[in-house]
C-alpha cells in the first residue's frame, strides 16, 4: 500500500516539476540582444578574401600568427584550421582561425580568440590580425617573401 501511495505521488509530482520548470521562458528582448551581438562580433571575426587558394591562405594564416608571435600549435589542411597560442605576461591568448570557402572565387577566413578562458570581444585584436594578414595573402600573391 505504502508503495502504491508512492507510486501515485511521484506520477503526480514529476510532471509537475517539469510542467512549472520546464516551461520558464527568455524574453525575446534578451534573445534579439545575444543574437545582434553575436552578429557584431562575428563580423569583427570574419573577412572575405578574392583567392580560391585555400593552400595558400591556409600558409598565410601560418605565417601572420607567426609574425604576431604565436607558436602554431595545430593547422589541419583539409579541415581549414589553425590554432596558435602566444604568451603575454602571465596570460594565454589562443587563436583559432578557421578557412573555408565562400564561393568558387572566395574565401572566408574567422578567427576566435581567447584571453585565459574569456572570449575577446573587442575588435583590436581581430583587426591586427586582419592587417597583418591581408598584408600576408597581398605579398604572396606577388610572389614576394
Amino acid at each position: 500500500m505504502i508503495f502504491l501511495r508512492h507510486k501515485i505521488l511521484e506520477c503526480l509530482i514529476v510532471p509537475l516539476v517539469i510542467l512549472i520548470f520546464g516551461c520558464t521562458t527568455t524574453p525575446i528582448e534578451h534573445i534579439l540582444d545575444l543574437s545582434e551581438n553575436q552578429l557584431k562580433l562575428r563580423s569583427i571575426q570574419t573577412r572575405s578574401f578574392d583567392t580560391a587558394d585555400k593552400e595558400r591562405m591556409m600558409r598565410s594564416v601560418i605565417a601572420t600568427l607567426q609574425d604576431l608571435e604565436f607558436v602554431v600549435n595545430k593547422a589541419d589542411d583539409e579541415l581549414g584550421i589553425v590554432t596558435g597560442t602566444k604568451f603575454s605576461g602571465n596570460q594565454v591568448i589562443k587563436m583559432t582561425v578557421i578557412v573555408r570557402s565562400k564561393n568558387d572565387k572566395q574565401l572566408l577566413v574567422r578567427a576566435n580568440a581567447q584571453y585565459g578562458i574569456e572570449a575577446i570581444n573587442t575588435p583590436e585584436p581581430y583587426q591586427d590580425f586582419f592587417d597583418a594578414l591581408s598584408k600576408a595573402v597581398f605579398l604572396s600573391a606577388q610572389n614576394i617573401d
